[in-house]
């Protein structure tokens, strides 16, 4: 599947063995040492070198240099983190090894994403465009007092841009081909009590997987828009109150399930071919919506003080109200046969509140506070199909596939009179969570600080499910999908409460102000699932209640992060290991369930560096090894054992260099840049079919800036050489012997235009 680019280029940049993702401003462009650029992922603004923990940061200006506009193209440049963005109602955040992306409104998140400090982690919520940012924060590990929700293994900190006195603003616009269209901006105007600032992004884009369905759209489309508006408060040096209102939406077209397994018009199937894609003839009947394709809409708000009172006391309340409703439609068999018809329609509200006090002095600085947070989701998934279809191509064989899928792409079973059949189930989740905490920092001497922590948290999950299961017409079975139940009409449900300690010790020694070392242990935790389906009996449907225990998560590391000379950069080593690893595995009725593997450990090292050996170049390079999965025991389920996490490169890295060269009143600027990743499975249990071979991928953003940097004009590629590789495979065709691919973004290339006032 892959070709071996292993080119001379990446090898000489990622010879330093690092990265580039200390974050840059204005201001930072002219500091000596990158590390001194200032993050709040303690909670206070801190030197990215002192922070004792490992975490990476990415202003808005370093992301406009690598030409990165989603979290997806981020990951490239950040060592332990992927995403996996099948579209932006499934995104699958992965942090060392470890995944986020179930769409249950039962189940809890590994990875927490927090934008302007508060949890939007629910799968189908929290995917966020990422215009006009202050800073990205990777934090690596459990940070157990740091976050509201106490993120297990790590988190993503998305901080959007603050108002600002004066009157500023900026504008691009871009094309592109698979007719991509750009348009961002934003402007600012205040003074220094009040000031307010309106940003948006709109992008749009063909899908590159070309559908020979002609009732439908391409597909691996974009059609999006975010809009942000903030208001600031400064009435004098002590208090900022800060108000964030934002809305995002998608209309992207459907997502590309590709089979491998059944033919097209076109030819064999291929994952990086045509697809024939045309969905359910009854699909506005039964699954909401005419066509392939998600309909999302979030609306986010933020109400943020921050009060310094007493000399070394300060007081932030952060509030933050997020509501989501996403429809996808989608095809899950990835052929022309009308068999497995889905929509997964998710809604959800969150609402969270967080009080912390802060004190400091030149020998102690320390914080404690309480948190709530509260959500309400639900997770509803009908299906369609064509009871003739449905069989022949369920009974199919390698060797009778022509009875589901004829060689020419036609689909026997549907020239005759169709059968319809549709289902749905629906899980919900209403889970509340009330946490306290507190953590202290020693300073014994300058050169030495000690931290000690916990967060006390107190849970209460309520599940809910119900299912309308009709019998076959067919067979008179009691259901099309085996192991599909009918709940007669009830909503079953069922609740729980849980509490946990999450302590967290860290230790920084600074061997110079310029230069620190850190070590670290910390405990993370993943809810239990309150796990709620149907099972039959004698006398009806009945709840069927399959709790699966808490993951608890342990943290070693140490690093040391830092500058000699024109080198900065950092190192870390880790080791976790987990109780009750919690993975997703699809079953046969196509619905997924959480079970518990036991145990499993993770070790790694990261590694960063930045060379700076003149002003205006500067060479950075990163690499991640990670040597994880479920442990090889007896006691450990056979299908489970000795397996690799899912979306787990043993090896991450990339390289590159940033030009910013002044030419007489121009600035010739360039960022070429090269990411690796090794092979990886998609799936727990691994299987050799649905896993990724090695990438290497060559990216490249350069332009002009001119009329002193006010104006710019710039041209990006992204996967320059055209790699073919997958995104994910298996998928829920796969729990019926059809694993579908979706083909990642193939060559996209553009030009875009901006200026600023």
């Amino acid at each position: 599947m892959r070709r071996p680019y292993i080119s001379a280029t990446f090898s000489i940049l990622c010879a330093t063995t690092a990265m580039p993702a200390f974050a840059q401003t204005a201001e930072a462009d002219d500091q000596a040492f990158e590390g001194d650029i200032i993050v709040t992922a303690q909670k206070r603004e801190e030197r990215l070198v002192d922070v004792p923990v490992t975490i990476s940061a990415v202003s808005q200006a370093r992301l406009e240099e690598l030409g990165v506009s989603d979290l997806d193209e981020l990951a490239n440049y950040i060592p332990g983190l992927n995403v996996q963005e099948q579209s932006a109602n499934n995104p699958g955040i992965v942090i060392r090894g470890i995944t986020s992306d179930s769409g249950s409104a039962q189940q809890a998140a590994r990875v927490t994403l927090y934008y302007n400090g508060v949890d939007i982690s629910r799968s189908r919520g929290s995917y966020q465009d990422i215009y006009d940012v202050e800073r990205i924060e990777v934090i690596k590990g459990p940070q157990a007092t740091l976050f509201g929700t106490a993120s297990a293994v790590g988190a993503i900190s998305i901080i959007s841009a603050r108002p600002k006195p004066g009157f500023s603003g900026a504008l691009t616009a871009g094309i592109g081909n698979y007719d991509q269209r750009l348009l961002t901006g934003n402007l600012n105007l205040g003074s220094d009590i009040i000031a307010g600032r309106v940003a948006f992004a709109y992008k749009k884009r063909d899908g590159y997987v070309n559908n020979l369905a002609p009732n439908q759209d391409d597909l691996n489309g974009q059609d999006q828009l975010g809009v942000r508006g903030s208001l600031r408060y400064t009435p004098n040096d002590a208090l900022t109150a800060d108000l964030i209102l934002t809305y995002d939406r998608q209309r992207n077209p459907g997502t590309a399930f590709v089979s491998r397994a059944l033919p097209t018009a076109s030819g064999p199937g291929d994952p990086f071919g045509d697809a024939y894609l045309g969905g359910s003839s009854r699909s506005l009947q039964d699954l909401y919506q005419a066509e392939l394709g998600l309909t999302r809409d979030v609306y986010d708000a933020n109400f943020i003080v921050n009060y310094e009172f007493a000399d070394n006391w300060a007081l932030t309340m952060v509030n933050g109200y997020r509501k989501f409703d996403s429809l996808e439609v989608f095809d899950a068999d990835g052929s022309a046969a009308e068999y497995l018809e889905f929509t997964e329609l998710a809604k959800g509200d969150q609402f969270n509140h967080e009080t912390r006090f802060a004190y400091t002095d030149n020998n102690f600085r320390g914080s404690f506070g309480f948190n709530f947070f509260h959500e309400n989701s639900i997770q509803n998934v009908p299906f369609s199909t064509n009871e003739r279809v449905f069989f022949a191509c369920l009974t199919s064989t390698a060797a009778t596939r022509a009875q589901c899928v004829a060689p020419n792409g036609s689909v026997p079973a549907q020239a005759l009179p169709p059968v319809p059949y549709s289902s749905v189930f629906e899980n919900k989740g209403r889970n509340d969570s009330y946490s306290m905490f507190a953590d202290g920092t020693w300073i014994p001497t300058p050169k030495l600080e000690i931290t000690a922590g916990a967060r006390v948290l107190i849970e209460k999950r309520r599940s809910g499910f119900f299912a309308r299961v009709p019998r076959s017409a067919v067979t008179g079975g009691a259901s099309v999908v085996p192991g599909q139940i009918d709940t007669g009409g009830q909503t079953f449900r069922t609740e729980d409460s849980f509490a946990a300690v999450l302590p967290r010790f860290n230790l920084l020694y600074r061997f110079s102000d310029n230069f620190n070392g850190y070590a670290t242990v910390s405990k993370g935790r993943r809810s239990a699932t309150v796990q709620l389906g149907a099972r039959t009996t004698p006398t009806g449907p009945a709840a069927n209640f399959t709790p699966v225990l808490a993951e608890n998560i342990w943290n070693y590391e140490v690093g040391l992060k830092g500058a000699v000379g024109i080198f900065s950069g950092s190192i870390g080593a880790y080791y976790l290991t987990y109780d009750n690893f919690q993975v997703s595995v699809v079953l046969p009725n196509g619905t997924t369930q959480t079970q518990s593997a036991g145990t499993a450990t993770n070790k790694g090292v990261e590694a960063e560096l930045t060379i700076k050996p003149t002003s205006w170049l500067s060479i950075f390079g990163n690499i991640g090894y990670i040597d994880g999965g479920i442990d090889d025991k007896p006691t450990i389920a056979a299908n489970f054992r000795g397996a690799k996490f899912r979306l787990q490169p043993e090896v991450q890295a990339s390289g590159g260099f940033t030009i910013n060269a002044p030419l007489g009143g121009v600035t010739f600027f360039a960022t070429p840049s090269v990411t690796y990743r090794s092979s990886m499975f998609f799936e727990i249990p691994n299987n050799p079919v649905t896993s990724q071979d090695a990438v290497t991928l060559v990216n490249v953003n350069a332009g002009f800036r001119f009329g002193g940097d006010r104006f710019e004009i710039s041209a990006f590629a992204r996967n320059l050489l055209n790699e073919d590789y997958l995104l994910d495979a298996g998928n829920t065709g796969g729990a019926f012997g059809i694993p579908t691919f979706i083909p990642a973004e193939p060559r996209l290339y553009g030009i875009r235009v901006g200026a600023k006032f």
